[in-house]
C-alpha cells in the first residue's frame, strides 16, 4: 500500500539520520515561521485568530504567539498558523503555496504539548515538509490543483502536518496511515477564497490546515481509524486528483531527497511572484540613476502561472501593480511599515502605478512555467530604457542558501524594539534545548 510505504518511512525518521544542511535548513525555516507569525499577530487576520481562539475554553498545551495566553495544540495552531501568513512575509516553496505557516505552528504546538526536544521538531518539521510537498507534487503541483479542480494546494499539507505531528506523538505506521486519512477528512480549500478584499481568509487556511493535522494526529493517537491507504485506495488522494506518474512522485528519492530543500525565503513584504520584479527594477534604478518622476512606463514579463496571481490584484500586498509602485516610489519595501491606504492619496503612486503593464514572458514561460523570474524593463522619459531579469528572486533556493545573518538582519528591520537577536541564537542551537517550551516561550 502506497500510504504503508510513506508511513513506514515517517514512524522510523530521526533527528540523527538527517545530513546536516537538511538540519540547518530546517532550524533556519522554523526560526523564519516563528517569527513571521509574531509578526503577522499584529496584523488583522492574526489579531482576529487570536481573539477567536483566546476566547474559547481550552487546555493550556501551547502558546498563542504574541500574547503571552495558551490554548490547546489544535486551537493554538489555528492561530499561529494563520498569523504565520497574515501580511505575506512568510517563505514559499518552489512547488507553491506556504507549508511553512502550516507544517512549522502544527509541529510546535504539539512539540509543547508534549515538551519534545528541539531536535525531534527539527525531525518533525523535516518529515512533514516531505509529504506534504510529494503530495502536491503527486498531484501536478499547486496550478494543476488550482485551474483543474478549483483547490487550494496547501490543504495537502494539512497532511504533512498530522505525519508531523504524528511522529512527535510516537504513532506507529498503521496510527501514521489513520493520521493522515482523517487529515483529509478535515481540510479542503477552494480557490474562490483568494478574490477576497482583505487577507483574511488567505492566512486563516494555513491556520486550519495546521489545526486539522494537529488533530488528526491526536485523533489517530486516540484510537480512531481512517481508511489505511487513504493515498493510493480506489476514490483515495491520487485517484481523485493525481497524475499519472503520482505514485512514484509520493516514494520517489524518500529519505534521500528533502521536500525542506525547496524552502524558499522572504526578504520582501509581498506575494511571492512581485519578488524578482522589484529587485530587478530596483537594480535599473540603482544602476541608471532613475527616479519615480522620471519612469515613462515599466514592463513586468513572467510565467503565465505567476502572473496570473499577480495581475491586478484587489489585495495590495498580492498585486504586482501596486506594491512595484510602491518600490519604486519609495526605494524598495519596508518590512516594518505599511504603506497603505495612505500611500494611495500620494500623487507620486497614482502616477508610478498607471505606468505599469504586466504581461506574460515566453521565455520565462517556457524555461520556468512554474517559476517566480521576472523580466523588467523601464523606459525613462527621456526615451532611454534598461531590462533586467531575475530568474530566482533572493531567498529563493535555486539562488542561495540564507544564513543566520541574513535572517537576523531580516527581522531586525522587520520588528525594531523586540529581541529578535535572542530568536536566533535560540534557533541557531535548537537541537540543543531539550524542551521545545522554552523555545517558544520567547515569542510570547
Amino acid at each position: 500500500m502506497l500510504t504503508g510505504t510513506l508511513a513506514d518511512y515517517a514512524a522510523s525518521t530521526s533527528y540523527d539520520a538527517l545530513p546536516g544542511p537538511i538540519r540547518e535548513r530546517a532550524k533556519l525555516v522554523i526560526l523564519d515561521e516563528l517569527a513571521s507569525a509574531y509578526f503577522g499577530a499584529g496584523c488583522r487576520a492574526g489579531r482576529l485568530a487570536a481573539g477567536y481562539v483566546t476566547g474559547q475554553t481550552a487546555a493550556a498545551d501551547a502558546l498563542v504567539l504574541r500574547t503571552g495566553r495558551r490554548s490547546s495544540a489544535e486551537l493554538a495552531a489555528l492561530a499561529n498558523g494563520t498569523a504565520g501568513h497574515a501580511d505575506e512575509i512568510d517563505g514559499a516553496h518552489v512547488v507553491g503555496g506556504h507549508p511553512g505557516a502550516t507544517l512549522v505552528h502544527a509541529a510546535t504546538a504539539v512539540a509543547q504539548l508534549r515538551r519534545s526536544s528541539g531536535a525531534e521538531l527539527v525531525n518533525a518539521v523535516v518529515l512533514g515538509y516531505d509529504v506534504g510537498t510529494r503530495l502536491i507534487d503527486a498531484c501536478g503541483g499547486t496550478f494543476r490543483l488550482k485551474d483543474e479542480f478549483h483547490l487550494h494546494a496547501d490543504f495537502l499539507h494539512a497532511v504533512g502536518a498530522a505525519v508531523a505531528c504524528g511522529r512527535l506523538l510516537g504513532l506507529d505506521p498503521r496510527g501514521m496511515a489513520n493520521a493522515m486519512a482523517l487529515a483529509t477528512f478535515r481540510a479542503n480549500g477552494l480557490c474562490a477564497l483568494f478574490r477576497e478584499d482583505d487577507h483574511i481568509s488567505k492566512a486563516f487556511c494555513n491556520g486550519q490546515y495546521a489545526s486539522a493535522g494537529v488533530g488528526a494526529a491526536l485523533m489517530a493517537e486516540s484510537g480512531l481509524e481512517g481508511v489505511a491507504d487513504v493515498i493510493g485506495e480506489r476514490h483515495g488522494l491520487l485517484d481523485a486528483w493525481g497524475v499519472e506518474d503520482g505514485r512514484d512522485r509520493v516514494v520517489r528519492g524518500l529519505g534521500t531527497e528533502f521536500g525542506i530543500s525547496g524552502a524558499n525565503f522572504k526578504f520582501l513584504r509581498a506575494g511571492y511572484p512581485i519578488h524578482a520584479a522589484v529587485e530587478a527594477a530596483l537594480a535599473i534604478v540603482d544602476d541608471h540613476g532613475v527616479t519615480w518622476d522620471t519612469v515613462e512606463s515599466v514592463e513586468v514579463g513572467m510565467p503565465g502561472h505567476a502572473r496570473r496571481v499577480v495581475d491586478g490584484r484587489t489585495m495590495h500586498n498580492i498585486c504586482l501593480q501596486d506594491m512595484l509602485a510602491v518600490a519604486l516610489v519609495h526605494g524598495g519595501i519596508s518590512l516594518s511599515g505599511a504603506h497603505f491606504p495612505e500611500i494611495e492619496a500620494d500623487p507620486a503612486f497614482a502616477r508610478v502605478r498607471e505606468r505599469i503593464t504586466l504581461r506574460t514572458d515566453p521565455d520565462l514561460d517556457r524555461e520556468q512555467p512554474n517559476g517566480r523570474g521576472a523580466v523588467v524593463t523601464i523606459t525613462s522619459t527621456d526615451g532611454t530604457t534598461a531590462t533586467r531579469r531575475v530568474d530566482h528572486p533572493r531567498g529563493h533556493s535555486l539562488r542561495s542558501e540564507p544564513t543566520w545573518q541574513d535572517l537576523a538582519a531580516k527581522w531586525r528591520d522587520a520588528l525594531p524594539g523586540v529581541d529578535t537577536d535572542a530568536w536566533i541564537d535560540s534557533a541557531a542551537r535548537l537541537e540543543d534545548i531539550d524542551d521545545v517550551g522554552k523555545f517558544a516561550a520567547q515569542f510570547a
